[in-house]
């Protein structure tokens, strides 16, 4: 089976930019985006991320402002937040260097168990196990593992095979890895490591074959080991419990202009989407009737100046939102009720780091829409 795996993985892995290196920083940085973000989404952020810092100093060096920006729109921010806590304590603890024992990354902040696993398996070929959501798909459909992968004992089961296949690849020597044989940086070797490539395999017969709706049964190259296909149950595991039920939110937002300038503020740093800027806005309730009510209340104006500008769709997790944003026309003199903030150009704002949703916003803004 592990032969089998890392043979497929030679010949059809993905040419992703951190699979070019060994380098543990720049796979860390990888691990860290790819969480809850598909990799299409990933790339561009990462190599921009890797032009403009490209060491663990420059990110315990970087602002607030410039990390927040190179992340703007992978959201999840407390992940960049963590990264640079972590980049901190490595100078701090490590002298700089990314430590290779795992108990040592695993202390870093926002660091767990996979993304540790992960960065010693691919980094310096570790035998250490991973599961993520595609290895759990992987192995539950390969030895037909019932139960919710995310229950105690379920999960406990999944961690000891996955740590018991990636040992047993490292007692098998290392295979060309096909189209990135030699570009690694001598760290785990040219191809990168037994236990490097079956780890990466796993995830990468996940993304590929073992798909969650229509896994692609006959191009697997564990097809004739795999539990599920032979009892037809593939639809069935992973056994994941139910989502939680969808909530739709609602906001009123305003775009308050005085000469060249427009009001914005910045959330607080313990909110949701902290340290990211918005333009004012206010959730309204579910018997809330006119938004432009709940707007002119907002900034202490009259509704007759606020003119419609443009409604938002947006979902993050569970949360469906619909974000209306007003413009106001005319007299812009507030009352003293009115939300503090900044008043800056569009060559300012457009330097800053926006929640997703008031990016749109501002896009809009800034061409005229």
């Amino acid at each position: 089976m592990v032969t089998s795996l890392r043979r497929w993985f030679a010949r059809n892995a993905r040419d992703l930019p951190w699979r070019r290196t060994r380098d543990p920083y720049a796979i860390w940085v990888s691990e860290i985006m790819l969480q809850q973000t598909q990799v299409k989404t990933v790339i561009p952020y990462w190599e921009r991320w890797m032009r403009r810092l490209p060491t663990i100093a420059t990110v315990a060096q970087a602002s607030s402002e410039e990390l927040h920006k190179l992340w703007e729109g992978l959201g999840y921010y407390s992940r960049v937040r963590n990264l640079q806590k972590a980049a901190k304590r490595i100078i701090e603890l490590h002298g700089g260097r990314f430590p290779q024992d795992f108990d040592q990354v695993l202390d870093l902040p926002g660091i767990g168990r996979y993304t540790a696993g992960a960065i010693c398996s691919i980094a310096f070929n570790q035998p250490t196990p991973i599961l993520d959501g595609n290895v759990i798909r992987v192995l539950t459909r390969l030895e037909g593992i019932g139960g919710d992968p995310r229950a105690k004992a379920t999960n406990t089961r999944l961690w000891l095979l996955a740590e018991r296949l990636v040992r047993r690849s490292a007692e098998a020597p290392a295979r060309s890895q096909g189209k990135f044989a030699g570009r690694g940086d001598g760290v785990s070797g040219k191809s990168g490591g037994a236990c490097s490539q079956f780890n990466q395999a796993l995830m990468e017969l996940g993304a590929l074959i073992c798909t969650p709706k229509q896994p692609r049964c006959p191009l697997c190259p564990l097809e004739a080991q795999c539990a599920a296909h032979r009892q037809g149950r593939t639809r069935e595991l992973p056994a994941l419990a139910r989502p939680a039920a969808v909530t739709r939110r609602r906001f009123v937002a305003i775009v308050a202009r005085r000469g060249a300038r427009f009001l914005v503020r910045q959330r607080p740093a313990g909110a949701v989407n902290g340290h990211l800027w918005e333009f004012p806005n206010v959730e309204l309730s579910a018997t809330e009737g006119d938004p432009r009510r709940a707007a002119g209340t907002l900034l202490g104006c009259s509704t007759a100046v606020l003119r419609p500008f443009c409604r938002i769709k947006h979902s993050i997790t569970r949360y469906r939102i619909s974000l209306e944003a007003y413009r106001i026309v005319g007299d812009n003199r507030f009352r003293p009720s009115a939300p503090r903030g900044r008043w800056l150009t569009p060559k300012q704002l457009s330097r800053l780091p926006f929640t997703a949703a008031h990016r749109k916003i501002l896009e809009r803004l800034l061409t005229g829409a």
